[in-house]
């Protein structure tokens, strides 16, 4: 058995959390002081608590400033091969504490901070969620940015400056209301705006053939304005960037009615086209065939690819400007998450055939070879289908270039593969077509996306598995090599470091801190599943963090729950794949259970559900009434008392994920076999010391493989059996009539119990799992209560708890987003993730231009 470091050993070591000079204090206080005054223009006698945090993230900003600098002059100078992620979402939440974390600034920053007599928390709670995305998808981007930059590896993010981002929640009686985001009334101390590159974007217009080829003509055009966000890796003076891109009106936009004397006029058009970066699209898994959202789509990556080609174009002085694109994928890698960005195809064609004269083969090799395309879901309305009359209007030429993609890809198939693999199989032609002729044509950007990449992964291997085997089978059967698994993974810094520095400090301490940047090694707490002293400090750090979460939710919410009761969290956003109607299902179980037998034992719960639904989707918030209403039950019912506690967590988001994850024993991840692409929460919360109980669904597989089967609650329906379910006929009502339980849970929804003053309130809701319930609640509902009944009991037994919990941090080094981007590097991109340090500022250029030679010669 390893033994822990010594008290010398740990001394040598520097915190995890950074060192504590005089001269770091001194220099950060007047840093502080100086923003404070010059910044802000204010001084302490009025200076408010959000002053307080704008002056403290422009001294922590400035450290940032000369490490961004020189490695934007390292990558010009070393000239490397460049990875672009393009994403509609990046849900980036708060900078501030990971900023500190990754340049080895957070201790030293407390104690600034304290000795100006200020709390640290406080000023954190005063920054805005940066609330760029919808959920796991846009919260990947995030995480993937930062294991960019801590792998040392040139890279950009891509998206929109969205001027409103995911609405806040309230609660109000019971049901979601949403309120608008506006995240930058008080300005973002992290952003640069960069007019100087502004770049044009055309819009509409018609398309005219001429001896030089096809020239689009007559286009609105709206301009895009980037704004720079400094994205640091952990301790390696590596400062990327993210790149977003604001819509700004030209202002010559409409001067025809200025001419006419319409001034007023003239500027209010101006807002259609600053429109398109005004609010992020609510949806997550779903496809909403709106003209401002494809408008979006195309707006981020027209701006990209231009600002693409005039890097790519740009060299170091003294050396030629490149004109030939030979070389481009050789220089240029581009990731598209989701088929949001799946315009960039045809766009980059246009570029290369129209503006560059590249002929159509060369132009095509070059495209595929550059990029390559994520799906995150299986959901058919998820899928993106553009209605063929909408991208004439829209994007004459582009829907010209996808016919003619699509004429090649067919032509193609049809020459090489399907004369001799399917003789006389036009069925499956037209399904792997990019147009789809039933009903309304569409264009099938996920078609567009696997036949205009090189690589197509998804998100977890269960999940690449239904991709090949049946969601893009034909394409998989003709080019199988191209499809890959990428299993999704989360950072450690932020999702460690920064939510639960009690557990990373103590994993510091019994296996040094190597760890935060190769997180395989959390295997070596194996050695310490049986050591006495590591389970009652990893029980104490759990303990701990739920009396804070518990003190949180009494000042949040006014409600009073018992700290030593089982913390059981289910927080997502609420869709019926999800099924948060299966755990309340159980809550109203556990209820029954207390009220017909009030002194029979009972292992005290607080179930905890916290998500956002999609303002037009109707049952997801019926679903949260029926939380809310059967919450006011529970939590008044004084035969209940401290038993059970029903919670709903309002405006779930990146900053409230990281008060709650570190505080849960209990992680449900139930979804349906075969429907969750991946899930990262699961992973969070398996990092942070809780128990799994969830189906075998999504990264859930893979975890359960790591830390094995017996280490987690697994319940429930396998992929193999909702696919046999599916071909019979799933039948609700034959489980509401052979299990007791669920008929008596079913009727008290259904006659009113709940709500006695309404009682067909939840009528859709009984309805469609009655009727057409397609993840199928019932189905897994006998299988779930004995799992949870397994929780209970080991619950009871602290000591064989917690080493489960052990059992299972020790087996999350797979799901580290560092690893994840390692396999994209040297799989999808062609790039290596390097371990060179950039030298800092305060190194001469010389080491610098050193680095950058190495650095080519890798």
């Amino acid at each position: 058995m390893a033994t822990p470091l010594t008290d010398q050993e740990k001394r040598k070591q520097i915190s995890i959390r950074g060192i504590v000079g005089v001269e770091n204090v001194a220099e950060l206080k007047k840093g502080f002081n100086r923003h404070l005054h010059f910044t802000l223009v204010k001084d302490r006698n009025i200076a408010t608590p959000r002053d307080y945090y704008f002056a403290l993230a422009h001294t922590v900003r400035d450290h940032l400033v000369g490490r961004w600098i020189r490695t934007q002059q390292f990558y010009y100078e070393a000239d490397p091969k460049r990875v672009y992620y393009l994403s509609l979402e990046f849900y980036m939440g708060r900078t501030l504490q990971n900023t500190m974390i990754n340049l080895g600034l957070q201790n030293a920053c407390d104690e600034a901070i304290y000795q100006l007599g200020l709390d640290m928390e406080e000023l954190e709670e005063m920054e805005e969620d940066a609330g760029l995305g919808n959920g796991g998808l846009g919260r990947l981007a995030a995480c993937f940015l930062d294991s960019l930059a801590t792998l040392g590896l040139a890279a950009y993010g891509y998206g929109i400056r969205y001027e409103y981002g995911i609405f806040n929640q309230k609660i109000r009686d019971g049901w979601q209301v949403e309120e608008a985001d506006d995240w930058l009334r008080h300005g973002n101390p992290w952003e640069k705006a960069r007019p100087e590159y502004m770049l044009p974007v055309h819009f509409y217009g018609r398309v005219e053939e001429t001896r030089d080829g096809s020239k689009w003509v007559d286009t609105q055009v709206v301009l895009a304005m980037p704004y720079d966000t400094p994205i640091p890796g952990y301790m390696n003076n590596t400062v990327n960037t993210m790149r977003l891109w604001s819509a700004r009106a030209p202002n010559d936009f409409n001067l025809r009615d200025f001419n006419v004397g319409d001034y007023i006029e003239a500027v209010l058009d101006r807002n259609l086209a600053e429109n398109i970066s005004r609010v992020l699209y609510p949806n997550d898994n779903f496809f909403e065939g709106k003209e401002l959202r494809l408008k979006q789509e195309y707006f981020v990556v027209a701006a990209t690819l231009q600002d693409i080609i005039r890097r790519f174009k740009t060299t170091k002085k003294g050396v030629p400007g490149r004109t030939s694109f030979e070389t481009f994928p050789d220089k240029v890698a581009i990731q598209l998450n989701d088929t949001h960005p799946a315009m960039a195809i045809p766009e980059l064609m246009r570029i290369f055939v129209d503006i560059e004269k590249l002929d159509w083969d060369t132009a095509w090799d070059l495209t595929r070879r550059t990029f390559a395309y994520t799906n995150h879901t299986i959901l058919p309305e998820a899928l993106e289908r553009w209605p063929v009359e909408l991208l004439e209007n829209l994007l004459p030429r582009h829907l010209q270039i996808i016919y003619e993609i699509n004429q090649h890809h067919l032509d193609v198939r049809e020459l090489r593969c399907f004369a001799e693999l399917y003789p006389n199989d036009m069925d499956k032609l037209k399904k792997m077509s990019l147009i789809e002729e039933d009903g309304v044509k569409r264009v099938n950007m996920a078609h567009l996306c696997i036949v205009g990449s090189h690589a197509v992964n998804g998100v977890a291997q269960i999940h690449s598995n239904i991709i090949k085997a049946e969601v893009f089978r034909d394409f998989s059967d003709l080019e199988p090599d191209k499809f890959q698994n990428k299993t999704n993974g989360i950072t450690p810094r932020r999702w460690l470091l920064l939510c639960n520095p009690g557990l990373a400090e103590l994993i510091a301490e019994v296996i040094g801190e190597d760890y935060v940047k190769d997180l395989s090694q959390l295997q070596k707490l194996k050695d310490f599943v049986d050591d006495a002293t590591f389970i009652r400090d990893v029980a104490k750090v759990k303990q701990d963090n739920k009396l804070k979460f518990a003190q949180y939710l009494e000042k949040e919410y006014r409600v009073k729950i018992n700290p030593s009761s089982m913390f059981d969290v289910h927080v997502k956003r609420i869709h019926e794949y999800k099924r948060q109607v299966l755990n309340c299902l159980h809550i109203i179980a556990m209820y029954n259970r207390i009220r017909k037998n009030p002194a029979a034992p009972f292992v005290p719960r607080t179930v905890i559900i916290g998500g956002k639904a999609a303002p037009g989707y109707h049952m997801a918030k019926m679903i949260i009434k029926l939380i809310t209403t059967v919450g006011d039950v529970v939590n008044n019912d004084p035969v209940v008392g401290n038993k059970l506690k029903v919670v709903f967590l309002e405006n779930y988001r990146v900053s409230l994920a990281e008060k709650v994850i570190p505080a849960t024993d209990l992680s449900e991840q139930i979804s349906t076999a075969g429907t969750e692409a991946s899930g990262t929460g699961n992973m969070k919360f398996m990092l942070n010391g809780a128990l799994t109980i969830g189906t075998m669904d999504g990264a859930n597989v893979e975890m359960a493989e790591e830390a094995g089967e017996e280490n987690l609650f697994i319940f429930g329906m396998r992929v193999d059996d909702v696919t046999a379910m599916d071909k019979k006929g799933y039948d609700a009502m034959e489980y509401y009539k052979k299990i007791p339980e669920l008929k008596q849970v079913m009727d008290q929804i259904t006659s009113g119990f709940f709500c006695p003053k309404n009682p067909d309130l939840f009528k859709d809701l009984t309805n469609m799992l009655f009727k057409h319930d397609r993840f199928k609640v019932f189905a897994d509902f006998e299988d779930y209560l004995e799992a949870q009944a397994k929780v209970s009991n080991l619950y009871q037994n602290p000591k064989e708890w917690t080493k489960m919990v052990i059992k299972n941090i020790a087996a999350t080094g797979k799901f580290s987003s560092d690893r994840t981007i390692t396999e994209y590097a040297t799989e999808v991109w062609g790039v290596e993730p390097t371990d060179l340090k950039i030298p800092p500022p305060s190194e001469p250029r010389e080491a610098f231009e050193q680095t950058a030679r190495a650095l080519k010669k890798m």
